[in-house]
């Protein structure tokens, strides 16, 4: 096992070139922060870590990062709001969007501002790091554990909702459902995986 952690570390810094290997880690929960950071050091990273939206563009003003990793919910504002700050440093920057609160609507709203990948979480460095590895066009691998159909259901009502402006009456039409059953499903958590 630990054979295996080592050469899985040797062939990612050969991966990594030397003089682009600088990546962006903002997220305002220090633990993973912190603990990101070390595990993508490790992997051969040179990492900028920061709290807050205003610390991540002081970070990158004094380094140009190859990559980053943002949380989408930050103290100060919204990770989204950092990718075309970010492009406009570095147009191929490789960008990965975390988030405690995975849906399709935000996902898709990550990759059209800029992001190679948007992944839940608590995500694992080695999770992280294919995606910010990952060749053009390559697709990721298969979940472990694919959404359930109820959770699939429930995100797609969840996209038409936000792109109807979240109003319910608007939503219940294009989706065809009565709105008193929308409101309900509106009003029940997210069913699990």
């Amino acid at each position: 096992m630990i054979e295996a952690d080592r050469r899985t570390e040797k062939e990612t810094k050969v991966a990594l070139d030397a003089d682009h290997n600088t990546l962006l880690i903002a997220d305002d929960d220090t633990p993973f922060r912190n603990s990101l950071a070390r595990a993508m050091q490790k992997r051969g990273f040179e990492v900028l870590s920061a709290e807050s939206l205003a610390v991540a563009k002081d970070s990158v003003e004094q380094k140009q990062p190859d990559y980053a990793v943002l949380d989408m919910r930050l103290g100060d504002g919204n990770g989204l709001d950092l990718v075309p700050f970010l492009r406009d440093i570095n147009p191929n920057m490789r960008i990965v969007i975390l988030t405690g609160y995975g849906n399709i609507a935000s996902a898709v709203a990550a990759v059209k501002a800029g992001a190679v990948d948007y992944l839940s979480k608590p995500a694992d460095a080695d999770v992280i790091q294919a995606a910010l590895l990952a060749q053009k066009g390559q697709l990721p691998p298969p979940p472990e554990e694919p959404m359930s159909a109820d959770r699939v259901r429930w995100e797609h009502i969840q996209r038409v909702f936000e792109q109807c402006d979240r109003n319910v009456s608007e939503t219940a039409r294009r989706l065809r459902m009565h709105r008193r059953t929308l409101q309900r499903i509106l009003n029940k958590h997210a069913p699990r995986a």
